[in-house]
């Protein structure tokens, strides 16, 4: 029953669109309307500055990190991965967003702090190695997406692999229009980005 409650609480922290709030009560825009017309905290940072990009992926980390780690002890690995998936999904497709959403890497952050922190943190380390290198978030994102099941692995988290490989294959979906920009040279790198959107 507390699963199952933690669950419902999952998907309902989140489908709450932060970032919107966010955008919407610093600079009074629709981040779907601008930028990358996304509700993540890359956009956010884009559009209204640092400072409240870094609020958003708090609070977009935060909504799977909560739910998962009020798990009880002993919850058995399908529960917690279901628990997961629902703070993902939620925010990959909000109910209030008409079923759309951001692509769900910070909410994905908080759900394996909660649940594999070794693996998270490892992973996360790599992310922004490669973020630094190439310049690009999205070649970040999809870093952590395969670096999770690997470290998870690694670090001897088995029951999370199942969890960390759907959402390696659900980050590369979400984040498909990004990989033919790579392919194009089209990608937008997150310093012109910023500067762009400050132009």
């Amino acid at each position: 029953m507390i699963a199952f409650l933690l669950f419902l609480m999952a998907f309902g922290l989140g489908m709450v669109p932060f970032g919107l709030y966010v955008a919407r009560f610093v600079k009074g825009i629709d981040p779907r309307d601008a930028g990358s017309r996304n509700v993540g905290a890359t956009n956010v940072a884009r559009l209204c500055g640092a400072p409240w990009g870094v609020l958003t992926l708090a609070l977009d980390l935060f909504k799977g990190f909560l739910p998962a780690a009020l798990a009880p002890e002993g919850t058995g690995w399908l529960a917690l991965s279901l628990i997961g998936a629902a703070a993902i999904l939620g925010h990959a497709y909000s109910p209030l967003l008409n079923l759309r959403g951001g692509k769900a890497v910070a909410t994905t952050v908080g759900v394996f702090l909660a649940l594999a922190p070794g693996a998270l943190i490892i992973s996360a380390i790599c992310t922004l190695l490669v973020i630094w290198l190439s310049g690009y978030v999205s070649v970040g994102s999809l870093t952590l997406a395969l670096a999770l099941p690997v470290f998870c692995l690694l670090t001897g988290n088995i029951g999370m692999i199942p969890l960390a490989v759907g959402v390696m294959l659900f980050l590369f979906w979400r984040h498909r229009e990004n990989i033919l920009r790579l392919d194009r040279g089209e990608e937008m790198p997150w310093r012109k980005g910023k500067a762009e959107a400050g132009a």
